[in-house]
Parts: structure tokens; C-alpha cells; sequence
């Protein structure tokens, strides 16, 4: 595969350092099912091409002939705003045809297997499926029985591999690097996709990791991944470069985690207060959608440090990455 340079683009101007080792080439495999089956120079590789696609929408006209030809189907069985509506911008930009099935009204009501939709769809031949499922592993099980290329848009409480990545470059778009940055990642530990691929890139570009949360919502045996956990979220934000606070997700919960949704906020919210206690440049961050005054205040996730609505606007660039170097990863 050539290298982004061959993209109908401008030179990217004001790129930031890159991180060692140096970016790979193209990906080695042809799905993206999670981090944990991405080298750090492979995900650099994806870094430095969304910053190509950033360009692209900045343009008045912003479409690109990329995957002309190319069908992409979108198989979203939760809910979802930003990452659905981001992969389909995506998806349009790079002038492919794209297909979203609505699963409420498709045969999976009537009692059709995820197995058995997915062989229906490939019989269409399209090039790529972008997959949310609550089940950890469908896109696994999709991977190893479609031809098409498969995406991971979220698997249950197993990974969400482009959140991680629009995550990293618009960490790296700040601050310039990932390697050596304290992030305190603070929240529903226990039930976050997001959390698990964040945790697995942002080890391997180099950061020192945090992550806070109460007890009852902690991963067991995170610690085996070589971040810091604790319980007071003090002693996470003390000095840290980068705020990830993680939704309450209460769609998962199953019992009494914690007393109350206003007890949650007065030990675990951020505040201006407790924002305080990070770097003074520090940013930001949220993965959406947010419960403002659940994990968050309001005039901290709309204050002057918030990078959320850039974290949605990079998601588009992100995965036009990942579907251009999807379509030239080995067959």
C-alpha cells in the first residue's frame, strides 16, 4: 500500500512530534477488533493518517475518491450517536456506499442469530462491516466467518478501539506526545470498553496511567496491566496531564454500586475544584455521553481545558484512517 501522501491532501503543517518507534507502514492484519492487536508503530501508522483526514475536512468540498466502489455496512446493535454518525461521515468522505441496518426492524427481532445476519449480509458482498454489538467478541465471531473486513465499533464491556484512538490523537494534538504523560482515566471502571482500550494504548505509547474509581466499580487485577489505581480521586489528578472521566454506565449495573447518583458526584465528580489539582494545562476529556453532574459538572465539562467536542470532531478523522488503511492491510 502507498503511503498517505498519495491522498488527495495538502502537507499537514504544525505536526506534532511523533512518539518512537516510528510508524509502520500499513497494518498487518485485516480487521480491527481491538488495540491488543495493534503494534505501537502500527497504531502511530493510524495517528499520522487521521491527520491527514483531518484535512480533508476543513475543505469546502469534503470528499476524496479513496474507497469509490467500496461498500460499507454499519451493524449497530446498542444505541449510539458519535460513533455511528462519525464512521458514516467517514465513510461518505472516502466516497464509499454505505448501508446502516436498523436492528430494531430488521429480522433480528424475529429470532435471526448474529451468525446467520451477518452470513445474509455477506452474500451482498460488501467490503467492510462496522459492528456495535453488547456481546464481548461479535466482531470476533464475524472475523471468522465473513470475507469482509471487519471493524470493532464497541463489544460489550470488551473494547472500543477507535474511542481509544481519537482519544490518543487528540491527546497527542495538545500536548504533543503520549510517552511520559500522567492520564488519570476516573469512573465506571468495571463496565468500561473505553477504559480497556485506553488502558492497552496508551501503556504501549509510554504513559503513566492512572485510573481512579469506587471499590465496587474497579477492575479487578487492572494493576496487571502496569497502571496506578486507587480510590481517591485526589491522589489521581495530583499533577496529571491529561482528565478522562468515564460515564456511569447504569445500563450494566446489575445491584447497588454506590448509594446515590449525588453521593457518586461528591466523592468521584469533577469539579473546578478537584480539576484544580491537575497540571494547569492540563485537559479535559470525556468519551460521551456525558451525565453532566454525574460524573462531571457542567461548568467543567463547557470550561476552557474541555476537549470533548474536539474528541467527536477527531473521531471523523480517525476512522477515515482506519477504513483507508483497513482497505491496504494484508489479505
Amino acid at each position: 500500500m502507498s503511503a498517505p501522501s498519495n491522498l488527495d491532501r495538502a502537507e499537514s503543517v504544525g505536526r506534532p512530534l511523533r512518539e518512537e518507534p516510528r510508524p509502520a507502514t500499513r497494518l498487518r492484519a485485516r480487521h480491527l477488533l481491538g488495540i491488543a492487536d495493534l503494534s505501537a508503530e502500527e497504531i502511530l501508522l493510524i495517528l499520522d493518517t487521521a491527520e491527514a483526514m483531518k484535512e480533508i475536512g476543513a475543505r469546502p468540498i469534503k470528499k476524496v475518491p479513496t474507497l469509490r466502489g467500496r461498500t460499507v455496512v454499519n451493524l449497530f446493535f446498542e444505541p449510539s450517536t458519535r460513533t455511528r454518525t462519525s464512521f458514516e461521515i467517514a465513510e461518505k468522505r472516502l466516497s464509499a456506499d454505505t448501508l446502516g441496518i436498523a436492528v430494531g426492524t430488521s429480522s433480528v427481532v424475529k429470532g435471526e442469530t448474529l451468525a446467520d445476519t451477518a452470513l445474509n449480509l455477506e452474500a451482498m458482498a460488501p467490503d467492510m462491516i462496522v459492528i456495535r454489538h453488547g456481546s464481548s467478541g461479535a466482531p470476533h465471531l464475524l472475523s471468522r466467518i465473513c470475507r469482509s473486513r471487519i471493524i470493532n465499533a464497541g463489544d460489550g464491556m470488551h473494547e472500543h478501539p477507535t474511542q481509544a484512538l481519537l482519544d490518543a490523537f487528540t491527546i497527542r494534538a495538545h500536548k504533543g506526545r503520549i510517552a511520559g504523560l500522567k492520564i488519570a482515566i476516573v469512573g465506571d471502571l468495571l463496565h468500561s470498553r473505553v477504559l480497556r482500550s485506553n488502558v492497552l494504548l496508551l501503556k504501549r505509547l509510554g504513559a503513566d496511567v492512572w485510573v481512579c474509581g469506587p471499590p465496587t466499580l474497579m477492575l479487578p487485577g487492572i494493576e496487571q496491566f502496569g497502571v496506578h489505581a486507587t480510590t481517591s480521586i485526589d491522589e489521581a489528578l495530583a499533577d496529571a496531564d491529561v482528565v478522562m472521566m468515564l460515564r456511569i454506565q447504569l445500563e450494566r449495573m446489575q445491584g447497588g454500586f454506590f448509594p446515590s447518583l449525588r453521593e457518586y458526584f461528591n466523592v468521584f465528580g469533577l469539579t473546578a475544584e478537584r480539576a484544580r489539582r491537575a497540571k494547569a494545562d492540563a485537559i479535559i476529556m470525556h468519551p460521551g455521553p456525558m451525565n453532566r453532574g454525574v460524573e462531571i459538572a457542567s461548568d467543567v465539562a463547557d470550561g476552557p481545558y474541555s476537549v470533548i467536542l474536539e474528541q467527536v470532531a477527531n473521531g471523523v478523522a480517525v476512522r477515515m484512517a482506519v477504513l483507508y488503511l483497513l482497505e491496504g492491510s494484508v489479505a
